[in-house]
């Protein structure tokens, strides 16, 4: 059975292959922007779904259901001092994002969306959503500038990384590991267990 990864993020590739998978790759190409402007007033759960949703069914479309398969999307964001925050994508964003967040406390909110093919044809599909706090520490100004200037909060949820250089200016969590870096190993066994697919079974090797 073919494992499907709906992202692009190297970070979930990561957290998969450490974990004995091998998925494939497949970018969903999803306006996020405008799945988002379809909700009506969604609470944080429901966007991040939602939003992994869209994700997986645009690579089951992109990949016409051939052979037996299961996609799984993700969606992370960022809840903080009452409002949903996503990738900054710019320095100016992401040191407006660390003046308001250092020292302070959000939780990371990642979504996920499973659907199974089989025989090319869908069968099942789950989805849920995991929720991690995050204590941040309180950085110098020449220690975020010296983060924003590698360019690698840019592109992540939040606007840091645990696995990264971002881990020295977390204090700790509460909650999974995984979700925080993109992808709950819990919570994705779970949502294969209900669409009848055992992690064991999609193992390429001993996990290390």
């Amino acid at each position: 059975m073919r494992f499907v990864l709906a992202s692009q993020s190297p970070a979930r590739l990561g957290v998969l292959r450490s974990a004995g998978f091998d998925p494939s790759v497949v970018v969903s190409g999803v306006d996020e922007d405008a799945v988002a402007a379809s909700l009506t007033d969604p609470a944080p759960e429901e966007l991040v779904r939602a939003l992994a949703a869209a994700k997986a069914e645009a690579v089951v479309e992109a990949l016409g259901g051939h052979g037996d398969m299961v996609i799984v999307g993700c969606d992370s964001m960022l809840s903080i001092n009452g409002e949903m925050v996503g990738k900054p994508i710019t320095p100016e964003a992401a040191r407006e994002r660390w003046a308001s967040m250092a020292g302070k406390t959000g939780e990371l909110l990642t979504g996920h969306a499973i659907i199974r093919v089989e025989n090319g044809e869908r069968t099942k599909e789950a989805s849920g959503t995991e929720g991690t706090t995050v204590r941040f520490g309180t950085p110098s100004q020449e220690e975020i500038e010296a983060y924003i200037a590698s360019g690698e909060p840019l592109q992540v949820a939040g606007g840091f990384t645990l696995d990264g250089l971002g881990g020295w200016f977390i204090e700790g969590i509460d909650g999974d590991f995984s979700s925080v870096i993109g992808i709950s190993l819990p919570l994705t066994r779970r949502l294969l267990t209900e669409v009848g697919v055992s992690v064991i079974d999609l193992w390429t090797r001993p996990a290390s």
